[in-house]
Order: C-alpha cells, then structure tokens, then sequence
C-alpha cells in the first residue's frame, strides 16, 4: 500500500461519511506503514484514534479491500504524530467554517470548522473600531491578546452594557490573531451555543468528543457568558474547560453584561476564577466617542462609493441626543441616510428631526430649567442670584443668554415660562437670547466650545 492508494481510500471515505466528519476524522490520520495484513495508521491524539477505531474501522477496512490492499487488520499509532504535534501542526487541521457575508471579499482567515466556531462578522476589526476614553482599556488589552506574544492575564473578562463594543472587539481579536498566526485554533462563539452544544453532547452520549474539541484550541472566546447563570451542568463543564485551557497556557476571552461578582446564579468558584485575570469594564459612550463614531461610520460609506452630503452639525446634534449605545446610534445614522435617499433630500437638521424624531424624544434626558441654570452658573463661577437678577455686564449678561438657550434646547418649557423663571423677565427677551446665542456660536469659538461643554455636563 502507498500514500496514492490511502489518498484514493480517502477520496471514497469522504462520499461516504460526509465532509463535517472525513474533515474532523478521517483527513488527520496518516498512513505509516503496511506490513503482514496490519495497515498503520499515525493519529493526533488518543481520543481520535479510540473513536476512529470504534465508529470507522469498518469503512476503511472495506474501502482499504476494495482498491486491492491485503489488510486483516488495522491499528492507529498516536505515539509518533502527537510528538510531532507539538513543534509542528499536522496537516488537515486549517478548517474552514460557512463564512459570514463578506468573508470571501475580505479575505479574511478563518476558524476550524471542527471546533465549529460562530461566523465572524469582517465589519468588527480593529480597524473599524472607534477608541476614546470610555474603551481605552478595553481595546488596549485586546489589542495585547490578539498579538500573540506573552500575556500577563488569563482570562480577559470584557463587560459593559449593550451595544458598548463588547463582540466587537472579540471578532476583532479573532480576525488580528489569525491574521498574525494562520495555524491557531480560535473559537469564538456565545455562552448560549456552548450550552446546546454541551446538551447535545450529553444527549448523543458523545461528551468525550465535546472535551477533546473545546480542550484543543489556543484561543477561547465566549461572548455573554450570564447566560450560564443557573445551569448547573453546564458551569461545571465550563469549569473543568477552562481549568484545563489555562493549565495550558492557551488564551481565554470572556464578555458578560455584568462583573462576574455580579452575576446571580453564577457559582462562586467559576466568579473566583473569571475574576483572577484582568476584568475591564466598558464604560457608557461619551460625547466625543459617540461623534468618533458616526463620523467612523459616515466615512465608511463615502468610501464604499455612497455618495452623501451631510449639514454640519447633524452629526453633532446626533451624538449629543442619541446617548444609550452606539448600536441605536449606528441605526440612527442607517435610517437618516436611507431617509434621505427616499425622500432626495440633503441631510439636514431639519430632515434628521423628521426622520429621527421618535428616537429623539426617546433619547431625550429630562432636564430641568433649575439644572441648567445651576450647571450655567458654576460653569461661569458665578451665584445664581446673578443669573436672576437685573444686572447687565457682560460677564453676567452672556451666561444668563445662554442658560435661556439651552432651557429652550433642552426642555419643552414655553418661552414665557422660560423668561418667568429668569426672573420674570418677558419671553422677547427670552428669543433674543436664543437668536444671539445660536449666531455666536456660528462665529465665536468660545461660545461654541461654552456650549458644547454644557450640553456633555447636562446629558451625563
């Protein structure tokens, strides 16, 4: 027998047991040697050699007779391939999965499809994710993991609220780590499909097969690991899982919504060991990340070939009243360039209102007169006094302007209510306040800056 012959049996093998298991089972084994009937084959490990044997001795032996080999008997050697394995990657084991939409054009690597890992979307690389101070840390210790060299942290836990970049930057490891090394077992996938894909393997009695997948990669990526929280054979397993990869010194990711002391349902010694590494929170977006973004986003369009014309400060007027989360904020900014499009209308102030105007109220934080006169006036040192009473110096005059601006902006209070609450002055006086201000901050940098300040300490 010759390794043409094993390659033609190989070829018969793989119509006859599907690709998922010819790719999982049969293409790692090797041919070593034939000799007296025994056909040998060299495996990766024990577990592939014990279940190859059991599940298909039948079928090579039949296929191995059928192009004219004289074999009795087969029998799987693990001794020499697993000590080959350790300094050199047996052939066989660069898997594809079902890419996402994309992948192909990206030209991305991608994960085995033995360890079946989650697709990865090509829109969440490094790339394309926006760093400011809320997510500084996060996307630095990212950026560290998906290097590959020394790690001073396993795990590293990512946690945050939704729509704060948590998968982002778990696709983005995913992608920079096989770009830097080719041959790395990832597997990305969420806390969910660990569980049914765990239950599976109770129910088809196949758990030893689940171990020896989830126990061979180098780097495990489990997104909203909560979800665990009360399924008790289900956290044992990710115990023991990933006692066993960090006994290895191979990488593990880990995101939830919440600090893993948080987690109700969550058994103490699994928080114990998700805390032991480096836990990073992901911080709210703030002004400056949320207007990162859309510009981000905005570019990215324009350089697919869209053609959009934007007002200034639309995209201001957005980050500023649109604050949960940047996936709402990204929709936002969809929706309002889809508007346009329908409609042929440039984007405006005016057309985001009208397009955006439920999301608006939504999004808007009820803040009162009081508020913003007390945030005016320590933003200015001054005494609220001054901003009610009667004096005119500039000093006094402009901030009292401006409060009166932003009391029109930010609440649905009525210009006479507005100008009551100034110390009973009339609602003209209110209107020449907000004209003012909305001219100076067009010319006057300051003011504009002034302005922009306010808004960020009212909305936070």
């Amino acid at each position: 027998m010759t390794e043409d012959t094993w390659g033609s049996v190989q070829n018969d093998l793989l119509k006859t047991v599907g690709q998922n298991n010819y790719l999982t089972w049969i293409e790692p084994l090797k041919f070593a040697d034939c000799r007296g009937g025994v056909v040998r084959f060299e495996a990766p490990s024990s577990f592939v050699g014990n279940w190859v044997a059991r599940n298909y001795r039948e079928d090579i032996l039949h296929h191995l007779v059928s192009a004219g080999v004289e074999v009795k008997r087969i029998e799987f050697d693990v001794a020499k391939l697993a000590q080959a394995a350790r300094q050199v990657r047996p052939k066989g084991t660069e898997r594809t999965m079902t890419p996402s939409p994309g992948d192909v054009a990206m030209d991305k690597p991608v994960p085995s499809a033995s360890l079946q890992s989650a697709p990865l979307d090509p829109r969440l690389t490094f790339s394309n994710f926006v760093v400011g101070k809320p997510n500084e840390l996060a996307h630095a210790s990212a950026r560290r993991v998906a290097e590959g060299g020394p790690v001073s942290f396993n795990p590293l836990f990512l946690y945050g609220g939704v729509g704060l970049g948590k998968t982002h930057l778990m696709h983005a490891i995913a992608w920079e780590a096989q770009a830097r090394n080719p041959g790395l077992k990832v597997l990305y996938l969420s806390a969910e499909q660990f569980m049914y894909r765990f239950v599976r393997a109770l129910r088809d009695r196949n758990t030893m097969e689940f171990k020896e997948l989830f126990r061979s990669v180098d780097l495990l990526m489990v997104d909203d690991v909560q979800f665990i929280a009360g399924k008790d054979s289900t956290q044992d397993e990710f115990f023991h899982t990933f006692n066993a990869l960090v006994d290895q010194n191979k990488q593990i990711i880990i995101s939830a919504d919440r600090a893993p002391g948080e987690i109700d349902g969550l058994e103490d010694r699994i928080k114990s060991r998700l805390s032991c590494g480096l836990v990073v929170d992901i911080h709210p977006t703030d002004y400056e990340l949320r207007l990162g973004v859309l510009q981000q986003r905005l570019q990215d369009q324009i350089a697919a070939g869209e053609t959009i014309a934007v007002e200034d400060g639309v995209l201001e007027c957005l980050a500023q009243r649109i604050s949960t989360n940047v996936r709402v904020l990204e929709g936002a900014l969809n929706r309002l360039i889809a508007f346009s499009d329908l409609v042929g209308r440039r984007i405006t102030l005016d057309l985001a209102h009208e397009a955006l105007s439920d999301l608006i109220r939504a999004h808007d934080k009820k803040v009162t007169v009081d508020e913003i006169m007390q945030a005016v006036a320590k933003y200015y040192n001054l005494r609220m006094t001054d901003l009610l009473g009667p004096r005119r110096t500039r000093t006094i005059a402009r901030p009292r302007q401006l409060a009166m601006y932003l009391a029109k902006t930010l609440t649905t209070r009525s210009l006479p209510e507005i100008g009551r609450r100034f110390g009973g002055r009339d609602h003209t006086t209110v209107i020449h306040a907000v004209k003012r201000i909305e001219a100076l901050c067009d010319s006057d940098p300051q003011i504009s800056e002034d302005v922009r300040s306010l808004l960020r300490t009212l909305e936070n």
